[in-house]
């Protein structure tokens, strides 16, 4: 495909490194011409200095002939524009990252009446993934496929844990529950278990069930089960909190949130009367000491600035706070704060990215079989993949004990008629079959590729 990317900032470089990793050819458009000499030299891209709301520019990008432009600069009304011109000059699809709280009520005109294929906000797609770890706390992290109906959830394994020194078969026979354990991330490694790898402590383990009280069940059995969450603490008034206060208060949870700037604080009272809004520097241990820190369920440090969310969740830890979320951009940052072993890493241009890949292989698919939905999982190491069954497939009413599956390749689950189902040797893809896939093995586009 022919990819324009508008704007080179956090989100524009993300999204640039997953889809040349990919194999499209890409042109990106910025103002700074530092910026596209850094992007030229490390990336095999073309670069163009200029406006991406500018007709002149995006002609000279030969944006005609773009199969998908992606607008993501800082701001919202470019991006729009950018789309909107890049449409009328004849490009195929549009994605806006549109970020501003009011306009994220405006989703359908754009998507409806100006035609921009796909709007998507980084900020409150982390907020949603965010609010559905704080609905399931035992969870480290939680995707959801085929509108809800799946969830794939990371558990840690802490040292007293009866899983500890048992092997997945005899989780299987003790338990005699229907979950299945789609990969593991031990350290720096990444397995898709087979029925006699053996738990260890620490161990991140992504589990499926056919429903969330079989997942409840398993996770009792299992120690694992946690209290539910209802007090909140909230470290920055960024955008992302806004968007995931608004909604843990919609969910009756209680929310105070410590922010730093006075007038974001008197902003913050306006947009969420019922929150509690403290005028104070959130990585100072002596503020958080005085406004109870140890005596919430939840920290979610959401400040600006990466080190100041780790120091904030490294306090939460020592506090024995259950539940820590921190939102880090930085990838050399991701590996420290996997010390803190019940942290959950939140990365919205990551989020970003994912979302627009999975967009992008299902346009880009011929054949008939979309990706639906793609998350990049244990530090874009393993991707969990949603397709639809079409007639072509050529795996359709085959038992997958007959079937020849490549390496590190896992059906997690079939979604047939609305009920979920998790395969054994005995079960077979039938069609308009939703499949979900997990594997180590990049850039599937296509529910034929996990065949041999």
């Amino acid at each position: 495909m022919r990819i324009i990317v508008i704007g080179d900032g956090k989100v524009g470089r993300t999204i640039v490194e997953h889809i040349c990793q990919e194999g499209h050819e890409v042109v990106v458009i910025d103002t700074d011409s530092e910026s596209i000499s850094e992007v030229v030299e490390n990336f095999d891209v073309m670069g163009i200095v200029g406006n991406g709301a500018s007709y002149e520019i995006l002609k000279s990008a030969n944006v005609s002939k773009a199969d998908l432009v992606i607008a993501a600069t800082s701001s919202d009304e470019t991006n729009i524009l950018s789309c909107l011109i890049a449409k009328k000059i004849g490009a195929k699809s549009t994605i806006a990252r549109v970020r501003n709280f009011e306009y994220s009520k405006q989703k359908d005109i754009f998507e409806r009446d100006l035609g921009i294929n796909m709007t998507i906000n980084p900020e409150n797609e982390a907020a949603n993934d965010i609010l559905k770890i704080i609905n399931f706390p035992q969870a480290m992290r939680v995707e959801s496929f085929a509108n809800g109906k799946v969830d794939l959830v990371e558990l840690f394994i802490p040292q007293d844990c009866p899983l500890v020194g048992m092997s997945l078969l005899e989780m299987y026979q003790q338990y005699q529950i229907k979950v299945l354990v789609c990969a593991v991330q031990r350290n720096e490694n990444v397995i898709i278990p087979s029925g006699n790898f053996v738990f260890e402590a620490k161990d991140k383990i992504h589990i499926t069930a056919n429903s969330q009280s079989t997942l409840r069940q398993f996770l009792t059995k299992a120690g694992l089960l946690e209290a539910k969450i209802k007090d909140i603490l909230i470290i920055g008034g960024s955008k992302v909190a806004i968007y995931l206060a608004n909604e843990l208060l919609i969910n009756k949870y209680n929310v105070k949130i410590i922010e730093k700037n006075y007038d974001k604080c008197v902003q913050l009272s306006q947009l969420l009367p019922k929150a509690t809004i403290i005028h104070g520097d959130g990585s100072d241990q002596k503020i958080l000491d005085e406004e109870g820190i140890n005596q919430y369920n939840s920290v979610i440090s959401l400040t600006g600035i990466d080190e100041e969310n780790m120091v904030i969740s490294m306090y939460a830890y020592k506090q024995q706070v259950k539940k820590i979320v921190a939102k880090i951009n930085k990838s050399s940052l991701v590996g420290l704060m996997e010390s803190i072993s019940m942290a959950t890493i939140i990365s919205p241009k990551d989020i970003t990215a994912s979302r627009i890949i999975s967009y992008v292989r299902a346009t880009n698919n011929s054949k008939g079989n979309n990706v639906i939905t793609l998350y990049k999982l244990v530090n874009n190491k393993v991707e969990a993949l949603e397709f639809k069954a079409k007639e072509n497939n050529r795996l359709l009413n085959i038992q997958f004990k007959d079937l020849k599956l490549k390496k590190n390749i896992l059906i997690a689950g079939i979604i047939r008629n609305g009920e979920t189902i998790i395969p054994n040797g005995n079960d077979m893809i039938m069609l308009d079959d939703n499949v979900i896939i997990v594997t180590t093995n990049q850039y599937l586009t296509d529910l034929n590729d996990i065949l041999r």
